[in-house]
């Protein structure tokens, strides 16, 4: 599954990438060229910096999520040490959106 995943994305990517290219290849100056094609990628990478982070923080929501209700289970005062670490697994998504925003003012 997670290889699927894998090659789709690339796959979109490289197709995206091509479709910039094929697009800037219609202008005749070289600066025209290059500033259409770094646009082009500049929202293709903050695209990708904000979906794998937010793919990656909700797979680690979901494990800790999981490994923590089955420690509440067994012992009810844990929950206030096991809260704090889904805190930080959220976190990543915000570093992502953090990083997409970074990427798109540059």
């Amino acid at each position: 599954m997670k290889k699927r995943f894998l090659c789709v994305l690339a796959i979109l990517a490289f197709c995206s990438i091509a479709a910039v290219a094929a697009e800037s290849a219609d202008s005749t100056t070289a600066t025209e060229v290059s500033a259409k094609s770094s646009s082009g990628v500049k929202y293709l990478a903050a695209a990708l910096a904000v979906g794998l982070a937010c793919i990656g923080g909700g797979m680690a929501v979901g494990k800790i999520g999981a490994a923590a209700m089955g420690a509440m289970s067994e012992n009810a005062e844990l929950s206030g040490k096991a809260l704090p670490f889904v805190g930080l697994a959220e976190g990543i998504c915000l570093w992502g959106m953090l990083v997409g925003v970074l990427i798109l003012i540059m």
